[in-house]
């Protein structure tokens, strides 16, 4: 799981039949202090989750697709799982 900010979204004319229905959100991976710890990147939202929104992202096809409840021939990998409420390290 990779812990991360919604900083976009995608907004496409067309887009491959197996990706309809679904939001395309723009992740930036951060740290448990919620500082930049990685290099962005696309993931379909399964939660209706929003610009600003601290977030879980599963980044691993079988896994993805049992989020979405998707059939095995889809093509997908990286699902957005879950909106965080909190951050507490211990």
């Amino acid at each position: 799981m990779i812990l991360g900010k919604v900083v976009g979204d995608v907004v496409s004319t067309m887009k491959h039949q197996d990706y309809e229905g679904y939001t395309m959100l723009v992740i930036q991976p951060v740290d448990h202090q919620g500082k930049k710890a990685g290099n962005v990147f696309l993931a379909l939202d399964s939660v209706q989750a929003g610009i600003g929104d601290t977030v879980l992202v599963i980044d691993e096809g079988g896994s993805g697709r049992a989020i979405l409840d998707a059939p095995d021939k889809r093509t997908v990998r990286t699902v957005v799982c879950g909106i965080v409420d909190e951050v507490s390290p211990e």
